[in-house]
């Protein structure tokens, strides 16, 4: 009997302490934030940018059937993507390669993205092109308060045009976070030749993180964009400040995330058999530290799901694209989306 009760009392007290230590265990809540290249996101109206390729009576025959068809294979990857971690999604997102307005409008309204009551900020750059960046909110777990655009200029050279850098800051769970939207210059002429443009965006973006750095060490600052560079690059590394070690963050070295993939052979775009990571997504110290505020990072991801792949041919395995030169293929994009995960604790 004696015996009996020790063996329950001892039970009992396996039991609280488990309860106990449940309760003491922090709980969080995940915050996904994305950036996806949409690749030539044009609608099919003739405007007085450099459309004339992607107009119903171009080569391409981009008309409304094949327009609406991008858009829901648009919607439905970023209505997808980390639905794994939190079933609302994406609580806000960057985009690039997007025509105006008006596209990024009918983006947000076409299911499933339409039920999430996403909320857009977009400004026209001079890029000859015509294309743009754009940020996205879910007003529920993002509150707007201001944005600007910090315009890319070269001193030496009178007639060059890109896409203006997009700083969004809002409140996200008690927290003040500011988000820089880019699109870098291509490699076009080659990625030596081209570096110095790269680098001209990437000082405007130390400029704008720095200054936002002066107001707030503790700033929560999240750096993303199609970069046209690797994580490990110059105007990546050096002139815009990054690392991809969590113990040398500071106010002059953001942290890269995706280096550590870019390193494992993971990318977001191919050419030639060869995988590069130029959309990418750069944290603050204070994202990583968690000082100063309730969230902080956890994770990084590519979303490269099979249906985003070619599956045949010698390109097997890219991202599967709207078009192969004029050849419409029907696909999506030719890079892959990203996006991080903050976290915030939950008491």
């Amino acid at each position: 009997m004696k015996l009996r009760r020790l063996t329950t009392l001892c039970a009992a007290i396996v039991l609280l302490q488990a309860l106990h230590a449940q309760k003491e265990e922090p709980r969080f809540e995940p915050r996904p934030i994305g950036f996806y290249n949409l690749e030539n996101l044009y609608d099919t109206i003739d405007g007085p940018n450099d459309d004339a390729e992607f107009l119903p009576t171009s080569a391409k025959l981009w008309g409304t059937a094949r327009y609406e068809r991008k858009l829901q294979h648009m919607a439905r990857v970023l209505g997808e993507m980390g639905t794994e971690v939190f079933p609302d999604g994406l609580v806000c997102f960057g985009l690039c390669e997007v025509e105006n307005r008006n596209v990024v409008e009918d983006l947000v309204h076409t299911p499933p993205l339409a039920k999430r009551g996403y909320q857009v900020v977009h400004h026209d750059s001079p890029d000859r092109r015509g294309v743009d960046v754009a940020f996205v909110y879910n007003p529920k777990y993002f509150t707007y308060l201001n944005d600007r655009k910090y315009p890319v200029h070269d001193p030496k050279d009178s007639l060059f045009r890109t896409r203006d850098a997009l700083v969004v800051s809002g409140l996200m769970d008690g927290d003040t976070v500011s988000i820089i939207v880019n699109h870098w210059p291509s490699r076009f002429g080659g990625e030596k030749r081209s570096l110095p443009k790269r680098k001209l965006a990437a000082e405007v973006g130390r400029h704008i993180i720095d200054s936002l750095f002066a107001r707030n060490a503790n700033a929560r600052i999240l750096y993303m964009g199609d970069l046209n560079d690797d994580p490990v690059d110059p105007a990546v590394r050096k002139f815009l400040g990054t690392t991809g070690d969590k113990n040398f963050v500071s106010e002059k070295k953001l942290f890269n995330p995706m280096e550590e993939l870019y390193k494992k052979g993971i990318g977001t775009l191919a050419w030639r058999d060869s995988w590069n990571l130029f959309d990418q997504i750069i944290l603050s110290p204070a994202l990583v530290t968690g000082k100063g505020g309730a969230l902080k990072y956890y994770g990084v991801r590519v979303y490269n799901q099979p249906y985003l792949r070619q599956t045949e041919g010698n390109f097997a395995g890219y991202p599967l694209r709207t078009y192969v030169g004029d050849i419409y293929t029907g696909g999506y994009a030719d890079h892959f989306p990203v996006y991080v995960i903050l976290v915030k604790e939950v008491k």
